[in-house]
């Protein structure tokens, strides 16, 4: 017997979380994955009923994969942006500046950047954004965040998430082969990010859901499986995909933030970024799923650990400082303070593993997938599985293992890593 749709049940309202057994609701009321939207954009959006005036928001290859078409069947206003644009404030602010007054709603016609610059363009002035996605790249189409670069640091700020979205597979198969591997990269993060965030929980007891993962469960297989297919055009996988992308957005959004999907494979992402700005350029996506599967080893390492023990973290600020320079070092400082292993808090967790490590490793072990499968993903689509892949030296990745913990306050394995008596 076929098992219910997640997706068809979040946007009915009916979604029951795993949990409690509450019914769950996605905030966006529409979501379209079909094979094409060609004809249908102009009904689509009507039905939403969000005003018949929009500025329709691309670059200049989203503009030529899907914008022309978009701006012609909803007579909006095109901005079109050049290539390479970041989403920061200036950025934000020159877009909303050139909005016309009579705009009732914000429509992103691209992928990461431009949905996120949209997203805050759209909460600025307080209206509806739509999407219609050209690449299958990231999985914020439907969070309820936005990824903005301030100060050389990438930070997710509240933003709203799009009243709808709209996926033409055959625009997102056709998309550079690059992205596509990006958004399995990003995919490939649920088993790393979800044992990260599950360790906070059984170690400080931080808030922890099981509903984001629980949706993705029916699409992960079959878009690890399908992976070799995603470059082939072929629409089921694409799908598999792009739904993956989707339900790990909502996932997002109903836990208020990106704890399901980024931990810490997107801290050693960061920190490359942040630290070796003169590295090839690569896409998010890639980055992550390079991460990942860091990240996966020194899971699965630790997690063959017979009796771990903890000492109190031995950061201090003038070696973050010294690290990270004067201002990004107070920033990450700030970070770091929140979540430092006091020695009365290591004496607690020492008590909590002394007593319990066996249940903890074996709960999160049953969510991991390991590093073994999740390469196999990646190598299928010839994405890259290795730092040299990305340029990415050896040593760079040792630095990121040991100081990207000291960029966010989310408590990982790296930090249980650094932190291990």
């Amino acid at each position: 017997m076929p098992q219910p749709d997640p997706l068809a049940l979040l946007l009915a309202g009916t979604y029951p979380d795993p949990e409690t057994g509450e019914p769950l609701k996605a905030s966006a009321r529409a979501i379209a994955i079909e094979p094409t939207l060609a004809g249908t954009e102009a009904d689509r959006v009507a039905a939403l009923n969000i005003g018949r005036r929009f500025a329709v928001v691309a670059d200049v290859n989203t503009q030529v994969a899907l914008g022309d078409r978009v701006v012609r069947a909803l007579a909006g206003q095109s901005i079109v942006l050049h290539d390479g644009v970041v989403a920061d404030e200036e950025t934000i602010a020159r877009v909303a500046a050139a909005v016309e007054p009579s705009v009732e709603a914000i429509v992103a016609v691209g992928s990461g950047t431009i949905n996120d610059i949209c997203k805050m363009v759209a909460l600025g002035r307080n209206c509806p954004q739509i999407v219609f996605a050209t690449a299958p790249s990231m999985n914020g189409y439907t969070s309820v965040s936005a990824s903005l670069t301030e100060r050389g640091f990438k930070r997710s700020v509240r933003a709203i998430t799009p009243t709808a979205a709209f996926f033409d597979l055959r625009v997102l198969a056709a998309a550079p082969p690059r992205l596509i591997r990006a958004g399995l990269g990003d995919s490939v993060a649920r088993p790393t990010a979800q044992a990260d965030w599950l360790l906070s929980h059984l170690l400080l007891d931080r808030p922890y859901r099981e509903a984001p993962f629980a949706m993705l469960a029916g699409d992960e297989t079959a878009l690890l499986d399908g992976a070799a297919a995603l470059l082939r055009g072929d629409l089921d996988a694409m799908r598999a995909l792009t739904r993956t992308l989707v339900l790990s957005g909502f996932g997002m959004t109903l836990v208020g933030g990106s704890f399901p999907a980024s931990q810490g494979e997107h801290l050693l992402s960061h920190y490359v970024e942040l630290m070796a700005p003169s590295v090839p350029h690569t896409f998010h996506g890639e980055q992550i799923g390079v991460a990942s599967l860091a990240m996966a080893r020194l899971q699965d390492r630790i997690l063959t650990l017979d009796a771990p023990r903890l000492h109190p973290t031995r950061i201090t600020r003038d070696q973050v400082l010294a690290h990270f320079g004067p201002s990004q070092g107070e920033t990450c400082w700030q970070e770091l303070e929140q979540k430092l292993i006091t020695p009365a808090l290591a004496d607690d967790i020492n008590t909590r593993l002394a007593a319990r490590w066996p249940q903890i490793r074996d709960r999160i072990a049953r969510i991991t997938l390991g590093e073994v499968r999740m390469a196999a993903a990646l190598r299928a689509a010839a994405a890259p599985s290795t730092p040299e892949e990305l340029g990415w030296p050896p040593a760079l990745v040792d630095r990121a293992s040991g100081h990207a913990r000291m960029m966010r306050n989310r408590y990982t394995f790296l930090d249980f890593a650094g932190d291990l008596a």
